[in-house]
């Protein structure tokens, strides 16, 4: 039997009302659906500061904080990523970018990632999608080509992360396809080839 995907699913909004709770919970479900090892980050649990020293900025390694270790070390065990982002001023939420930034392009790098955007608009977070995808790709966790854009995100899932609407688990299995994919065969590759130095 195959051994599970790891996922790290990554939450970018903290803001009081933030819909991301919902759609976390649709896509974690949808994932465990697809037999993936999923753990979520949420900013508002992990607690972390505005950036001012991430964790491959520590010499001493006995200074780092405990819950940059603790993520780090998760960051590093997962396959893949699934980024889960609002569209703020038609750019990522600060929130996603403080927790991506606080650790090292390395635990990302050669792994895949997905996208799940949202919006209470028409839009669906779109115009963050985009921007997520040129910073996935900087810190070498390449998207995926189809992105799951949720607008009127309200109207389409409900608090407890239940579809209302019959397309949404549809396109959700056309994301997951992707990262399916693209995940198992760059585990297969790292785990043959390892990766540059």
């Amino acid at each position: 039997m195959t051994e599970k995907l790891r996922v790290a699913l990554l939450i970018g909004s903290v803001r009081d009302g933030r819909m991301s709770e919902r759609v976390a919970k649709f896509t974690k479900k949808q994932l465990e659906n697809r037999n993936f090892e999923v753990h979520v980050l949420d900013p508002i649990e992990l607690k972390l500061p505005l950036l001012k020293k991430p964790h491959h900025f520590y010499r001493d390694k006995s200074e780092i904080p405990e819950v940059l270790s603790k993520t780090n070390a998760l960051l590093i065990k997962c396959d893949c990523f699934m980024f889960v982002s609002a569209e703020y001023n038609s750019c990522i939420p600060p929130a996603l970018t403080n927790l991506i930034d606080h650790f090292g392009g390395s635990v990302f790098a050669y792994k895949a990632s997905g996208i799940v955007c949202y919006s209470m608009t028409q839009w669906g977070g779109n115009r963050a999608a985009l921007q997520l995808k040129t910073l996935a790709g900087e810190i070498g966790c390449l998207a995926v080509a189809r992105v799951l854009a949720i607008p009127l995100v309200h109207e389409s899932i409900d608090a407890d992360g239940k579809p209302l609407n019959d397309q949404m688990e549809d396109h959700a299995t056309k994301l997951i396809d992707q990262l399916e994919w693209h995940a198992t065969a760059m585990r297969e590759h790292r785990n043959k080839y390892g990766i540059p130095s």
